[in-house]
This record gives C-alpha cells, sequence and structure tokens, in this order.
C-alpha cells in the first residue's frame, strides 16, 4: 500500500447524542468477534455461512438484515466502522435515533437487493448501509470540511477537503467506478456501494425536500438555492442597462423623455458629483469628519455610490476611528464590492470581521470575512489574529473549530 488517503475527521456538529449509531457500531464489533474464527465453534461458523450472509441466488428476506453486520476480516470491519464513525454520528444527530434507524437499515437492504439483482455471489457487510450513511453525510453537510491522512511511501501529511469533493469525487468516482475499471475488484461488491450511495443521496435529499428534516443555510438544497440564483442574477445582468442600474442604482436610468423628468434627472447626476467632489475635496484638507458626513448624504442618495479606491478606504476608516461601527461596516462592505483585487482587501476583511464579531455581534457574517481575509493574509501577527477571532466566533456559533 504505497498510496493511501484515509479520512479521520469531519467538522460537523452533532448537537445531540448519535445513540443508535453508537449500538450498530457496537453491534457490528460485537457480532464480528462472536462469529469470528477465533472465537466461534465450527458449527456457529457453518450456521454463518449457510444462513446469515445474503444468498443473492435465493436470498430469505431476514438475509437483508442480517448479512449487513457480518464482515469477512478485520480490515474489512475496521474500514467499515471508520467510514460509519466519522459520517454516521452527524447523520445520526441530525435524523434522530429512530428515523436513522430505519434509514440504515434500508440502505443496506437496497443495497443488498441492487447486489441480488446484478450478481449471483453471496454478500456480506455493512458497506451497502454505511454507503447510504455516506451520501446523506453529504446531502446534510455538504460545506463540510473533513480531515484527511495522506500517505505516500515516506510523504504523510494532513489535508482538508471539502466534504463534496472527498465523497463524490474520490469516494464514489474514483474508489468506485473508475478504480474497478483499472485494476481487479478483489471480491468488492461496487454494485451493492453504488446502490447505497444513490439510495442515501435519495432519500436524504427526498426528506428535505417534504421537510421530514430540519433545513438549514448550509445543506445541499441551500446550495442549490443560492446557485440557481446566482444564475438567474447573472443572466439578469447580461443586459447591460440591468447592469448599470445594478451598479449605480437609479443614477443609471436613462433620460427620461419628459423635459421635467429630463432636467431631474440630469440635477440629481450633478448633486452626486457635486457630493463626491467635495468628498475629495475634505479628505485632501485631511477634514475626515465633514467627508463622513458628506457621505452619509451621498449614500442617503444612492447607497450604490463608490469613491476611489483611497477615499472609500479613508471614509471607512473615520467611521471606525468615531466608533461609529455601522457605517463604518457599510462603508467597508463597498470598498470589498468596489476593489476586490485591491492589495488592502485582507486587512479590510479582517478589521471587517472584527467589526462584525465584537461590535455588530453579526457572527455569520463575521465568520465570512474572517475566513477570506485569512486565507490572503501574508503577515503573521495579523493571521494569527485572524486565527484567534475565527476561533472564537466559531465556538460562539457552536461550529467545530479545527485546527489552523
Amino acid at each position: 500500500m504505497a498510496f493511501i488517503v484515509l479520512p479521520i475527521r469531519t467538522e460537523s456538529i452533532t448537537r445531540r447524542t448519535p445513540l443508535v449509531n453508537y449500538i450498530l457500531l457496537g453491534a457490528n464489533v460485537g457480532i464480528f468477534l462472536l462469529l469470528s474464527e477465533t472465537f466461534a465453534p465450527p458449527g456457529v461458523l457453518a450456521f454463518k455461512h449457510n444462513y446469515l450472509y445474503l444468498d443473492a441466488r435465493q436470498p430469505a428476506f431476514y438475509q437483508f438484515f442480517t448479512y449487513q453486520f457480518l464482515h469477512a476480516d478485520m480490515w474489512h470491519l475496521v474500514g467499515n466502522m471508520l467510514f460509519l464513525w466519522l459520517f454516521g454520528n452527524g447523520v445520526n444527530a441530525k435524523m434522530g435515533d429512530l428515523a436513522y434507524l430505519l434509514f440504515y437499515l434500508g440502505g443496506g437492504v437496497f443495497a443488498g437487493w441492487t447486489h441480488a439483482a446484478l450478481h449471483p455471489q453471496m454478500l456480506l457487510g455493512a458497506s451497502g448501509a454505511i454507503a447510504a450513511v455516506t451520501t446523506a453525510y453529504l446531502v446534510l453537510f455538504p460545506r463540510s470540511q473533513v480531515l484527511v491522512l495522506v500517505w505516500l511511501f515516506l510523504f504523510i501529511h494532513f489535508f482538508e477537503w471539502p466534504a463534496m469533493i472527498l465523497i463524490g469525487l474520490k469516494i464514489i468516482v474514483w474508489d468506485n467506478i473508475l478504480s474497478p475499471q483499472i485494476g481487479p475488484s478483489d471480491g468488492i461488491a461496487y454494485s451493492a456501494h453504488l446502490a447505497g450511495y444513490f439510495f442515501g443521496f435519495t432519500a436524504a435529499l427526498l426528506m428535505l425536500l417534504i421537510r421530514a428534516l430540519p433545513r438549514d443555510q448550509f445543506d445541499i438544497l441551500a446550495l442549490w438555492k443560492r446557485w440557481y440564483q446566482r444564475r438567474e442574477f447573472a443572466a439578469a445582468m447580461a443586459d447591460p442597462a440591468a447592469r448599470a442600474r445594478a451598479q449605480f442604482g437609479t443614477v443609471a436610468n436613462t433620460a427620461a423623455l419628459d423635459p421635467k423628468l429630463r432636467e431631474a434627472h440630469e440635477r440629481r447626476l450633478d448633486e452626486i458629483s457635486d457630493l463626491k467632489s467635495r468628498i475629495s475635496e475634505s479628505l485632501d484638507q485631511q477634514n475626515a469628519s465633514a467627508a463622513a458626513e458628506l457621505y452619509n448624504e451621498l449614500r442617503a442618495k444612492d447607497p450604490q455610490q463608490c469613491l476611489s479606491e483611497r477615499y472609500q478606504l479613508e471614509i471607512a476608516r473615520e467611521f471606525y476611528r468615531t466608533n461609529r461601527f455601522e457605517p463604518a461596516a457599510v462603508a467597508f462592505e463597498r470598498f470589498v464590492e468596489c476593489y476586490p483585487n485591491s492589495p488592502e482587501m485582507a486587512n479590510v476583511q479582517l478589521l471587517l470581521g472584527i467589526i462584525y464579531a465584537r461590535d455588530l455581534r453579526q457572527l455569520e457574517t463575521a465568520e465570512k470575512h474572517l475566513s477570506q481575509s485569512m486565507d490572503k493574509l501574508r503577515d503573521e501577527q495579523r493571521r494569527d489574529q485572524c486565527i484567534e477571532w475565527l476561533k472564537s466566533v466559531r465556538s460562539a456559533l457552536g461550529r467545530p473549530v479545527p485546527e489552523m
């Protein structure tokens, strides 16, 4: 085994004790030990092979359940239990105990039935049920980060991978679709795995759709909704007039044909231009207080207006210096939106994160800015400051605080 990719920890929170998952873990381990060749007498081993495996040629109804708690060897058991521990605790906590138990067993039954329909071989193992749990985790926690151990010869390192990448591409596509085409299957029931993945994804998604599971802003339906909204927005912004209105507000409206409306529109443009000039003059004269008041007038006329990079930053800092944290946050946000490639972006987002966390108590927004800032900061002292604030915010939100 020269190359190993092994998930070892997730960041999803279990807000209730995943009791059923603990019981399933214990049952799998206990049954393996009781029915292993080391401890079980020959008669019990024969009974296990003849009656408890899933006989795909003539399956008995009960075998669709008993086969799920049998394993070929210690490595088979350890691998399955690792994945059940990693992904099952979060899914159990989200679904509740009874629903999770039915879901787990249902995934195993569906995986076994699919295997029996396609292949005549005997089947054992919890892999089908655990595959269902794995894709249910993907549906419920798609933005979760999974800590992965990568071992390549003498190279050992830890990485954080998004659950969508690890489960979707590595576990499903590579391990169960592409790899079997390259090398021998070694008796692995890939069809049962894929059936379990399909069952878990479909069943969990259906439970979200019918509200059998509580919805939140982090599940896969929420991600799809935000993606659709972004696509719709991009389509709307394909119209140059709509794009101009979004960027410049009502100032971008074409002049009305009515002479009076045209005159009012042009007067409004002149007032905005005059305000921006006066703000620039005040800042050049080092009168930041007056410039800040003029900026408030400018925003009252058109909230989408943005000053030059230098002046927008000076206005935001003036609000912050005078403890006007809400307008400071608004001014910094406009800077972030207007100048995404500014060399000051990392520091601005760090300060924004602190303002939202400490002064405005908007922790979700604070986490967003701090996370984005941490990816860009190069100064070690500021990066350490950002990490401490991010840990504090995630702790207050009740989210896991991974090592950084």
